[in-house]
């Protein structure tokens, strides 16, 4: 039988994350999520994602920092004011890339998004992207093995860098992913064990008092404005404070 390229990415993706998991199995409070063969880490091909992934491998060597911010377009499109007052004074260095997906995160991981000096702490916030079309909506056991690879990558690298793992925030763009975040949620925070990997979900921070995100917050139901930054940033400080303290 003849494998076409993709099915043959699947396969090396898979037998790779196997591979890793077997290694670092002892390194993460949770297993296996679902037994499914993950997609393989690939590239970005967007002109502006290949931009961002090559700054970013430039700003971990040149910028000092003592915090890595690994996300999507979340964190990339994070309030420049809002982070000009609680993430830099931190020392906090943004290393999101709009519509990155689980596997596209790790590959950046692979090629250079750690090559700089060891961050004390990492602030990790991925998945929402494997949740819609581009994801080919998983289900929330594969985007939480998806997480769950990327952390496993993480802690093989950088042993003695504290994790700061953040549920999914919620969104409203996708009616039908109302439900499915907290189930994503639900699987991983298993994997903090409140030391090298500590879980936090801050989702509920953003919503009003019937549960809802509003258009003050989040005008396109998905990112936030700066209200919606500001809302984060007293629990967010305080767990980043908390993740290099006497480090």
């Amino acid at each position: 039988m003849l494998l076409s390229t993709t099915g043959v990415r699947a396969l090396v993706g898979g037998a790779l994350l196997s591979l890793l998991g077997g290694v670092a199995q002892a390194q993460l409070a949770c297993g296996h999520f679902t037994s499914d063969v993950l997609a393989a880490p690939e590239p970005r091909e967007a002109a502006s994602a290949v931009r961002r992934f090559e700054l970013i491998n430039a700003e971990v060597k040149s910028v000092r920092h003592r915090v890595l911010f690994l996300g999507d377009s979340i964190t990339e499109r994070f309030d420049p004011e809002v982070w000009r007052l609680h993430m830099e004074p931190r020392g906090v260095l943004n290393a999101g890339v709009n519509g990155d997906r689980t596997e596209h995160l790790l590959w950046r991981l692979q090629h250079g998004n750690l090559a700089g000096p060891p961050p004390v702490g990492v602030v990790f916030l991925i998945g929402t992207n494997d949740l819609t079309n581009g994801g080919r909506g998983r289900s929330p056991e594969m985007v939480a093995e998806g997480i769950r690879a990327n952390l496993i990558y993480l802690r093989q690298q950088l042993p003695k860098t504290r994790i700061l793992l953040l549920g999914l925030y919620p969104r409203e763009d996708v009616p039908r992913l109302r439900p499915v975040i907290p189930q994503v949620n639900q699987l991983i925070q298993t994997c903090g064990d409140n030391h090298a990997v500590v879980y936090a979900s801050l989702g509920g921070l953003l919503l009003d008092p019937d549960g809802r995100l509003s258009p003050a917050i989040s005008p396109d139901a998905l990112h936030f404005s700066r209200l919606g930054y500001e809302r984060l940033m007293p629990r967010l400080d305080a767990l980043i404070d908390d993740l290099v303290a006497g480090r």
